[in-house]
């Protein structure tokens, strides 16, 4: 599962705008994510990096959890576990100039579920990134969000048109069970 730009200040021309839809997104996203970790399915947070070039995943947390940040409470609501993953990037998709392919080879991933913000940015770009790699892409309607419904359902039509893209709500996910040793596995140790 990748959670995009959820740690986010909200700091940018529109950010007041996507705030009431990000606080609704929270109610459904983190319920959502808790139940994937408990069914084994790695959870990998995909963040911007805010132009913060030698900042940690951590920084990037504190700087969006400051007191004046708009983002504060969508980012502390969804803060993430100790056995999650987070990559930093630079630009809209997950997959550019990132680490994140090398990190699915290794969890042997073929499928990839969707949330975060923006709908008609990140995740979109995100999406459209994951189909050039040939991953199997469910994006999640109710667990991203963008500045409006309109550029929500523009972005979300797109993707199931143009990528056949699975769209659906979180509650309609079903999934077995799998192995957590699986979605943690460790390198071999040389010399075995």
């Amino acid at each position: 599962m990748l959670i995009i730009d959820v740690i986010n200040d909200l700091e940018f021309p529109g950010g007041e705008n996507v705030l009431p839809w990000a606080l609704r997104m929270v109610e459904r996203l983190s319920p959502f994510a808790e139940r994937m970790r408990e069914a084994g399915v790695p959870v990998i947070y995909v963040n911007d990096n805010f132009d913060h070039w030698r900042s940690s995943f951590t920084d990037v947390y504190k700087h969006c959890t400051r007191k004046d940040s708009r983002g504060q409470r969508v980012a502390r609501a969804l803060k993430p576990q100790p056995d999650d993953y987070f990559i930093l990037k630079p630009k809209h998709s997950a997959f550019f100039a990132t680490s994140l392919v090398p990190l699915l080879e290794h969890l042997g991933t073929k499928k990839l579920l969707l949330a975060g913000i923006a709908t008609n940015l990140c995740v979109f770009f995100s999406a459209h990134d994951a189909h050039m790699h040939e991953y199997k892409i469910t994006v999640l309607s109710d667990c991203c969000c963008a500045e409006s419904d309109k550029d929500h359902d523009l972005a979300l039509d797109q993707l199931q048109r143009f990528l056949r893209v699975r769209v659906c709500r979180g509650d309609e996910v079903h999934l077995q069970p799998r192995s957590r040793q699986r979605a943690t596995r460790k390198p071999p140790q040389e010399g075995k």
